[in-house]
């Protein structure tokens, strides 16, 4: 009986100690790779918007067609959608206003989880945690906003 009681404490402190390694895993690193790569999908989505400096007439067709939101005029929503696909990750990957950055792209992900692509969860899911870290947690120390904090006093950019 004590051979099963001490197998189970050695799996039991096992299992600890590798939490205890996984709980060293610092935030820092979290961030930036969530910031990296939430940053390359919406810029490989904007990519796919635009021709050089202009907005494509295909991107324009898809707004009217296939997204079709409502409320907003589909020239309007391309050329938008274009802009913010390529400022907010440009923001996240130097790590400047990266928390209002993730926010509006979280924004931009729950509209086209609603409104265009509803049985994408499982997507839009993974897009949602990489933003939520960076807004719950800020952008780590390797950002901008860091910098910012530490010389001007203002709010911490990591928790």
């Amino acid at each position: 009986m004590s051979l099963t009681s001490d197998g189970h404490q050695g799996i039991a402190r096992k299992f600890g100690a590798a939490l205890h390694i996984l709980d060293r895993i610092p935030h820092d690193v979290v961030a930036l790779i969530a910031r990296l790569s939430i940053a390359a999908v919406f810029w490989q989505s904007g990519q796919t918007k635009v021709d050089g400096w202009q907005v494509t007439d295909s991107a324009v067709y898809l707004f009217e067609n296939e997204y079709r939101l409502p409320l907003v005029d589909p020239w309007l929503a391309a050329h938008a959608a274009a802009l913010a696909e390529h400022l907010f990750p440009l923001l996240l990957v130097i790590g400047f206003a990266s928390r209002l950055s993730a926010l509006a792209l979280l924004g931009m992900t729950l509209v086209i989880e609603i409104f265009v692509y509803p049985d994408a969860w499982p997507t839009h899911g993974t897009w949602a945690v990489c933003l939520l870290v960076i807004i719950a947690g800020g952008p780590g120390r390797a950002s901008i906003d860091h910098f910012i904090a530490r010389r001007f006093g203002g709010c911490s950019a990591r928790r």
